[in-house]
């Protein structure tokens, strides 16, 4: 005869609600966005990983994750960011993944973008590119490598009594017979 199981059932967990515990890997959240206010001009560059709001004026480039410019705000300089919503002025180059342009948006400068929706009644004068990854590396903290310099024009051979190319002699070398 078998005998009664005298464990207890175990609570159904649903584990699609779990959450991570504080302090355990994995449990940051996502930081709010930094915030520039109508009254704050910055003159710089500005770099972050997370999302800025923008409100003030900004005459400097600026990397983000998520770029918002604002009704009121003006930026001069290149924007980059993976999502640029522009309500704003924006004189500079503009390079992002996801590019929008509302019907407040002003824009002076050429759009590199993955995908842009532009409103109507926005105002835009420049050039728009789409490219596959229009972020690719460019941008305002990448490293511009000097451009290689020409090599020196090595002289042409000149034949010798006999017929067969010898090299010129070099500036400051004598020939060799």
């Amino acid at each position: 005869m078998a005998r009664p199981s005298r464990r207890r059932p175990r609570p159904r967990r649903n584990h699609a609600a779990r959450r991570p515990r504080p302090g355990h890997v994995g449990a940051r959240p996502k930081a709010a966005p930094s915030t520039l206010s109508s009254d704050l001009t910055v003159v710089g560059n500005l770099r972050t990983t997370g999302d800025i709001q923008i409100e003030g004026k900004v005459e400097g480039d600026i990397r983000a994750h998520l770029l918002t410019v604002g009704e009121t705000a003006t930026v001069k300089g290149e924007v980059i960011a993976d999502d640029i919503v522009v309500n704003g002025r924006v004189i500079g180059k503009v390079r992002g993944l996801k590019v929008r342009l509302t019907s407040t948006a002003r824009v002076e400068g050429d759009i590199v973008h993955k995908t842009i929706a532009i409103e109507s009644g926005a105002h835009f004068e420049g050039s728009v590119q789409r490219h596959d990854d229009p972020l690719g590396g460019q941008g305002a903290a990448a490293v511009r490598k000097p451009a290689a310099e020409p090599a020196q024009a090595k002289p042409a051979p000149r034949p010798d009594a006999t017929g067969s190319a010898k090299p010129a002699a070099q500036p400051g070398t004598a020939a060799k017979p």
